[in-house]
């Protein structure tokens, strides 16, 4: 295989982009899945590898936005809603982003986060286990709601926490039932994701080679079909069964990959 730089190959982009779309929007936090997949496969966390994460990232951002596009032609309310929900997430992120980047991107915070949040998961299954929803949609939540789902999706700054299971949290927190949970998740993942995704890349775009332009397109394509499919299985599989299989999910890989960093296995990057 080809290689671009710091031993970054086709194949590396095209695992970390079916990685991304996989779990970008189901509860298992694709950002500790793609620091365990590099840390297992070797890759050291370059600022090319890193850049690669994040610009695939703008291939399910598309996925979701393809999806739901017709939702943001209707008014100007979704909008405001949206930007309320991301408040906190947008100021808090922005203050810690330095400090989480070098302190909890690492293989130990991911697999202990993996399993918190697969125990919240078991227990939120059966807390949510109702059909009716205190909301209609998302445009009908009012304000202080949506900014109490902001609140709760700053804990997802922590790697492996998942953004979208602090989201889906947050929705039924305020009253959503688990199929409107999951739709919130999805829909403020798109200011949310742009803003981190377009934060990285700005601090970042000065490290991208020349050639490594047609593995960054070909990661976002891939990344693209993999989360249109996910989302719309996800939304399926969550409205008969809930969310409780992803979080014993969690907890089996939180608990493998942390038996694999205490036998070597993982290695801090």
């Amino acid at each position: 295989m080809n290689q671009v730089q710091d031993g970054i190959s086709w194949i590396a982009v095209w695992i970390l982009a079916i990685v991304e779309g996989l779990t970008e929007f189901l509860p298992v936090s694709s950002t500790g899945h793609m620091i365990l997949a590099s840390s297992i496969m070797g890759w050291k966390q370059t600022p090319l590898l890193e850049l690669f994460e994040v610009f695939i990232q703008l291939g399910a951002i598309l996925a979701v936005l393809s999806l739901y596009y017709r939702r943001f032609l209707v008014g100007p309310r979704i909008y405001l809603k949206l930007i309320v929900a991301f408040l906190p997430t947008g100021v808090i992120g922005y203050l810690a982003y330095d400090t989480i980047k070098a302190y909890l991107f690492n293989p130990v915070t991911v697999s202990l986060s993996l399993l918190l949040g697969g125990v919240i998961l078991v227990l939120l299954d059966r807390w949510s286990d109702r059909e009716s929803s205190k909301f209609v949609s998302v445009e009908d939540m009012p304000y202080p709601s949506l900014l109490g789902v902001g609140f709760i999706q700053c804990i997802s700054m922590i790697p492996g926490i998942s953004r979208a299971a602090a989201t889906i949290l947050g929705g039924v927190a305020v009253g959503l039932n688990r199929v409107l949970a999951a739709e919130l998740s999805f829909l403020l993942a798109l200011p949310t994701m742009f803003a981190a995704t377009g934060y990285d890349l700005f601090k970042q775009y000065r490290h991208i080679p020349s050639d490594a332009w047609p593995m960054l397109l070909s990661g976002a394509a891939i990344a693209f079909v993999v989360a249109l499919l996910a989302v719309k299985v996800f939304v399926q599989f969550v409205q008969h069964y809930g969310f409780k299989h992803f979080g014993y999910y969690r907890i089996l890989i939180g608990l493998l990959f942390l038996a694999l960093y205490t036998q070597g296995t993982l290695r801090l990057n």
